[in-house]
């Protein structure tokens, strides 16, 4: 938890950051997906494929996310991508429909992964989303 308000702070500074799901204390762990108290959501809307990787793997996030097993349990899919219409912003909702086909078909334009990521299609190319999930211990 400590590890969380100074990486929220690095994505809200980093170039191509558009977005992150929050409520009013600022972060999204009191946000609950598929009905589960363990599980934390974490959404955020980049510009581009690009700003969203060099953020995910570089500098302090990444330093954060090599301790992850310390405070969280594995679980199967956890991490989908898609592409936003501009102007929009995802539900959580959303983003267990995207979870769970990616589980269910894998990748696709609908929901993918940074391995195997689709182009935009039929969307305006304004903002691609990812959506993280993580089991509490």
């Amino acid at each position: 938890m400590a590890a969380l308000e100074p990486v929220n702070s690095l994505a809200d500074r980093a170039p191509g950051f558009v977005w992150r799901l929050q409520d009013e204390s600022g972060d999204a762990t009191a946000i609950k997906a598929f009905g589960d108290d363990r599980l934390i959501v974490n959404m955020s809307a980049w510009q581009d494929l690009d700003s969203l990787w060099r953020f995910v793997y570089g500098g302090g996030h990444l330093a954060v996310m090599r301790r992850r097993r310390e405070w969280f349990t594995g679980m199967g899919v956890h991490l989908a991508l898609w592409w936003l219409p501009g102007g929009t912003l995802p539900t959580v909702e959303d983003a267990e429909r995207r979870l769970e086909a990616l589980e269910r078909d894998g990748p696709a334009p609908y929901a993918f992964t940074f391995k195997r990521a689709f182009s935009p299609v039929g969307v305006e190319p304004l903002a691609g989303l990812a959506a993280e999930l993580a089991l509490c211990d």
